[in-house]
């Protein structure tokens, strides 16, 4: 009996506590994720979301330790620095934009987004990909809220209202929007040389 306890004791001594980091939570189902600041604490999770890239929105150097997971585990990062201080900074527009690019591109997915909390940039860019995706604007400042908290600023609400999501598309000429299930929001973005039939493209 004393060896059938040491050897469970041993077992459960080597179980890898899944730690997600701050602020974490699903954008779109096994493709999109969202966080603050990933810790080496969090490494064991992130490597159960079998991430292909992950895209940062800080503009500090990334830790060394991050960035040998990253190699470890063959995955990408993109990083978009935003100023992150306080108010009444303003969200870049064109980086924001860039960033959706990468966003968009199903070859990067799954990825996580990520600034230091997980609030302010990466709601922003949440927020116009939403719009991206017809979300009407009160559910996409709806989201950026919850995420945010108490600590929602009005620049960002101001910039997520005045987005104009428009002047991506001759980014998404080469892509194709498919609609998963009946009034369904989710989308999947695929590019042309994906499909093997040309599909037919109707009107919203």
């Amino acid at each position: 009996m004393g060896v059938i306890l040491e050897e469970a004791e041993s077992e459960f001594d080597n179980d890898v506590v899944m730690v997600p980091p701050p602020n974490f939570a699903t954008v779109e189902d096994n493709s999109i994720y969202r966080s603050g600041f990933p810790q080496p604490s969090n490494f064991p999770f992130l490597q159960s979301l079998q991430l292909k890239s992950i895209l940062c929105l800080c503009t500090e150097p990334y830790p060394e330790e991050n960035l040998e997971f990253l190699k470890a585990n063959n995955v990408k990062l993109f990083k978009f620095g935003i100023d992150g201080t306080k108010e009444p900074t303003a969200i870049p527009r064109s980086t924001i934009t860039e960033a959706l690019k990468v966003l968009i591109d199903v070859r990067n997915h799954p990825v996580l987004i990520h600034c230091r909390r997980g609030k302010h940039r990466t709601g922003c860019l949440v927020g116009c990909l939403r719009i991206l995706q017809n979300w009407c604007l009160s559910s996409v400042l709806e989201e950026y809220k919850h995420y945010a908290g108490t600590k929602s600023r009005p620049t960002d609400l101001l910039f997520l209202e005045k987005y104009d999501a428009s002047f991506l598309r001759h980014c998404l000429q080469n892509l194709i929007c498919q609609y998963q299930g009946y009034g369904s929001r989710k989308r999947r973005l695929l590019y042309k040389e994906d499909l093997v039939q040309k599909p037919r493209i109707t009107s919203a």
